[in-house]
């Protein structure tokens, strides 16, 4: 008899998977329903829900079925840029406005790479910053403050 050998990553993620889509059906369930014709404000999440808890299934499903490599060390430096990034973007959008935050976001996430130069980080936001205004604020035409009060010329 064969003995039954997990990938721990695929394993992990797919528990993480199952855990957070059966807290969000479990939450939906509270909500107004409806139908599919009808749909109530819990109808859509419920759904996404479902979709997520089956997903993490057919993840664990394939952690029993592929040996893959062990967990490797966690990547602190990423955790510590990437994370706090969009945190800062969503305090400070309204003060300093769209383009300063959005550069100083996208700095701050550039450095999550440890192979990241400080000039090429530069380079980077300002390039990403001039392509979102070009889109978000002329080819679309969002209505949102270029500059804010906290950085008025």
């Amino acid at each position: 008899m064969k003995s039954l050998s997990l990938d721990t990553t695929n394993a992990l993620c797919g528990a993480i998977l199952i855990g957070i889509g059966g807290f969000f059906t479990y939450q939906c369930l509270g909500l107004e329903l409806g139908t599919a014709l009808r749909m109530g404000p819990g109808y859509f999440p419920l759904v996404l829900a479902i979709i997520l808890t089956l997903l993490g299934f057919v993840v664990l499903v394939q952690a029993a079925r592929v040996h893959g490599e062990p967990l490797g060390p966690i990547a602190w430096r990423g955790m510590l840029f990437i994370l706090p990034a969009p945190i800062f973007f969503g305090l400070t959008v309204r003060g300093l406005g769209f383009v300063p935050s959005l550069f100083f976001t996208a700095l701050i996430a550039c450095f999550a790479s440890h192979r990241m130069k400080p000039l090429t980080a530069i380079v980077l936001s300002i390039a990403l910053t001039a392509f979102s205004v070009a889109v978000f604020s002329y080819a679309l035409g969002l209505p949102f403050e270029r500059f804010g009060p906290w950085v008025r010329f």
